[in-house]
């Protein structure tokens, strides 16, 4: 049975989760500016003559969206992931990341979810477009 990421609790698991509460909370603050932002890209889009191509644009704001979920969900930041950090106390502080194998872990974890964003957002653009 897989254990939900609830019960993570606030502590550095390699490749699954690398910021505590004060972080998390940013991380959901970037989600409602990234949904906010994809809705205004969409009205934007809807209300204004246009060429068709810039419907790509939605490409950005679905991509954001979704690693800023991902974000959110996994309570793993993609920036420290890549860096080799976690934080789990105050804003601004991060803890390296000392053994190879814990950072190779948050790495591909960070690199799977752009990858899962960009994908999202190239599909989302592309049904835009072709709408």
């Amino acid at each position: 049975m897989k254990k939900k990421i609830e019960s993570v609790g606030n502590k550095y698991i390699p490749g699954v989760c690398n910021i505590g509460k004060v972080e998390l909370s940013r991380r959901k603050n970037g989600v409602y500016l990234s949904l906010s932002l994809l809705v205004i890209n969409v009205l934007i889009l809807q209300l204004f003559p246009h060429g068709k191509e810039w419907n790509l644009t939605v490409f950005i704001t679905v991509a954001y969206l979704a690693i800023s979920y991902q974000q959110w969900y996994f309570k793993f930041c993609v920036k420290f992931g890549i860096k080799g950090v976690f934080n789990f106390g105050d804003m601004g502080k991060t803890f390296s990341v000392e053994q190879k194998e814990f950072y190779q872990k948050d790495r591909a974890k960070a690199l799977k979810m752009i990858a899962i964003g960009v994908i999202l957002g190239i599909m989302a653009a592309l049904i835009y477009y072709f709408i």
